[in-house]
C-alpha cells in the first residue's frame, strides 16, 4: 500500500485491525494521521435463510495475513500499541484456554428470537438482534462455555491466554454500562458458572503480544494490547464526531447513526442505545435495516457512478421507497415485521435507482427526527462514513434531504478508530485530541435550499406510509413533520 505522507511524522505508529464480515482490515498509522501501511485479507461465512454463522479459526489466519501486510513499509517506526475492533452481537463460545467450542454467530443470525423473548421476561432490556440472544442460543445448542465476542478469540492469540472482553461488546449481551455490571436480572436466566466474562473498559490494556504471536503476525513480541470497541464505534472515532453534538452517520450494507453526548439518551423501545467511551461520556445510536445492500441486490453488477449520473434527472422519483435490506426494522422504529415498501411505481431502472438513493435519504433525515424527538443533542457537526459516502452525489443529496452540512473523512475505516483508541490506551492523552490529529476531513457538503424542498412531499408521504401500517408511532411522525416544517420555514 502507498505510504500516504503528512506533516510532522511521528517515529512511532499504532496498529488498528478491524474484523469486518467479508475480511479483515488493519492501517499502521502515526499520530498526525500518516498512514504507514495497510493490509487486508478476506473472510467466509455459512449463510443460509435466518443462519450466518463463521469459523472462528479463520479470524486469526485473517489477521496474520493482514497485519503483515500493514508493517510491510514501517521501516523503524515503533509500534505503540494495537486494538482490535469487530461486528457488534457477534458471539461465541470458548473453553478455560480461550479455545472456541463453538461457530460465531454472527450480528444477522437470526435463530435467537426464542431466546430474545426469554431475556426481556427475565427483565432485561435485549434485542433478538443483540448478541445475549445468541449466546443463550449457544449454551443451549452446545452446552456450556464462556460467552466471548468477535474480537476477545484475537486478543487471547496475540496475549497468549483469556482475556477481559471490553465494554462496548459486552453491551449487547446485557451488560449494564451505567453501573458497571453485569444486570442481577441475567441471574434469572440460568446460565451456568463462568458463562459471563469479566468486562473491562474500551483503551484498558490487557497484555503484550507474545512471542508466539509475534511469529505469527509480524507484530513485535511485548507490543501493547489495547481493549477496542465494536466496529460502529471505531467507524465513529475514526469519523472524529466524539464531542457532545457531534454525529457520524454510516451508510455501508445498512445504515447505522452514532453520536456524542454528556448522559445517555433514554430510550423506552430500545431502539436507541448507549455506548460509553473512554472518557466516561455516552455514544448514543442506533442501526437501521435500511441501506446500501438494497441497492446491490436490486442492481447486481451495475455501475453505480454511471446509475448516479442518471438519477440526477430523476429528483424526487416517481415511487418513494423504504429499502430495507432484509425484513424487520430496528431503527428508527422498532419493527420485526416490516418489509421493504414502495409507494407507486418507477419508470425505468434509473428512477428505481434514484428512488432507492432518495429513501435511504428520507430514512436517515426520520432516524435524526427521532432523536431529536428523544431529546438527543444535535447541534454539532455531522460527518458521513462507509461505502455509500464514497458516493459524491449521494453525499450531496443526503445533505440536502437532511437541511444540513456534512463532512467526508478522508480515511473512514474503523481500523483508523482503532489505531486512535491504541494511541489513546498507550500514551494516556484524550481521545478527542487524538482524533484530531489523526483524523484528517475532506469534501465539505452544504445543502441547497430548493432541493430540501422538492424532497419534503415525498418524506411526507413516507411518514404517513410507515404510520398507517402501524410501525412508527404517530408522535414520531408528527415530530418530524415539525422539524420539517421548521427547516422549509428557514429556506
Amino acid at each position: 500500500m502507498a505510504v500516504e505522507r503528512g506533516e510532522g511524522a511521528a517515529d512511532q505508529a499504532w496498529l488498528g485491525v478491524d474484523l469486518g464480515t467479508q475480511g479483515v482490515r488493519a492501517l499502521l498509522v502515526t499520530r498526525d494521521g500518516t498512514v504507514l501501511g495497510g493490509g487486508t485479507a478476506p473472510l467466509t461465512g455459512r449463510r443460509r435463510p435466518g443462519r450466518h454463522e463463521q469459523d472462528p479459526g479463520l479470524w486469526w489466519r485473517a489477521v496474520c495475513a493482514a497485519t503483515r501486510a500493514a508493517l510491510t513499509g514501517r521501516g523503524g517506526t515503533g509500534i505503540g500499541g494495537l486494538a482490535v475492533c469487530g461486528t457488534s452481537g457477534t458471539v461465541l463460545l470458548t473453553d478455560a484456554r480461550g479455545l472456541p467450542l463453538s461457530p460465531a454467530l454472527m450480528y444477522d443470525d437470526g435463530r435467537a428470537a426464542a431466546e430474545g423473548a426469554r431475556a426481556r421476561a427475565a427483565g432485561l432490556a435485549v434485542q433478538d438482534g443483540w448478541g445475549l440472544p445468541r449466546a443463550l442460543w449457544l449454551l443451549r445448542a452446545h452446552g456450556p462455555g464462556r460467552i466471548t465476542h468477535q474480537p476477545d478469540v484475537v486478543t487471547a492469540r496475540l496475549i497468549g491466554h483469556p482475556v477481559p472482553t471490553d465494554s462496548s461488546h459486552a453491551l449487547k449481551t446485557g451488560y449494564d454500562l451505567e453501573r458497571g455490571a453485569w444486570p442481577d436480572a441475567a441471574a434469572g436466566l440460568g446460565l451456568p458458572d463462568g458463562a459471563l466474562p469479566e468486562v473491562v473498559g474500551p483503551g484498558t490494556r490487557l497484555g503484550a503480544v507474545g512471542a508466539e504471536a509475534a511469529e505469527a503476525t509480524g507484530v513485535p513480541a511485548g507490543t501493547p494490547v489495547i481493549a477496542g470497541m465494536t466496529d460502529g464505534c471505531a467507524a465513529q472515532i475514526a469519523s472524529g464526531a466524539l464531542r457532545p453534538g457531534a454525529w457520524n452517520s454510516v451508510l455501508g450494507t445498512t445504515l447505522v447513526l452514532k453520536g456524542a453526548a454528556r448522559a445517555p439518551v433514554r430510550d423506552a423501545t430500545g431502539v436507541v442505545y448507549n455506548h460509553r467511551a473512554p472518557d466516561g461520556s455516552w455514544l448514543p445510536g442506533g442501526a437501521s435495516s435500511v441501506g446500501a445492500g438494497a441497492l446491490a441486490a436490486a442492481f447486481p453488477g451495475a455501475d453505480p457512478a454511471a446509475l448516479d449520473e442518471l438519477a440526477a434527472a430523476h429528483e424526487p422519483a416517481g415511487a418513494v421507497m423504504y429499502p430495507l435490506v432484509s425484513p424487520g426494522e430496528r431503527f428508527p422504529f422498532l419493527a420485526p415485521g416490516a418489509t421493504a415498501l414502495t409507494l407507486g411505481r418507477p419508470d425505468g431502472d434509473a428512477d428505481r435507482w434514484a428512488a432507492l438513493l432518495q429513501g435511504v435519504a428520507l430514512t436517515e433525515r426520520l432516524c435524526l427526527d427521532y432523536l431529536h424527538h428523544l431529546g438527543a443533542p444535535l447541534a454539532g457537526p455531522l460527518t458521513f462514513t462507509g461505502g455509500g459516502a464514497r458516493s459524491a452525489y449521494w453525499n450531496q443529496l443526503r445533505a440536502d434531504v437532511l437541511a444540513r452540512p456534512a463532512r467526508v473523512p478522508r480515511q473512514t475505516e474503523p481500523a483508523l478508530g482503532m489505531a486512535a483508541l491504541a494511541a489513546h490506551g498507550t500514551t494516556g492523552a484524550p481521545l478527542t485530541d487524538l482524533t484530531g490529529t489523526m483524523v484528517h476531513l475532506g469534501a465539505s457538503l452544504t445543502p441547497d435550499p430548493a432541493r430540501t424542498a422538492r424532497f419534503a412531499e415525498p418524506y411526507t408521504r413516507l411518514l404517513d406510509a410507515l404510520t398507517s401500517r402501524g410501525w412508527l408511532p404517530g408522535e414520531v411522525a408528527a415530530h418530524a413533520r415539525t422539524r420539517l416544517a421548521a427547516d422549509l420555514a428557514g429556506i
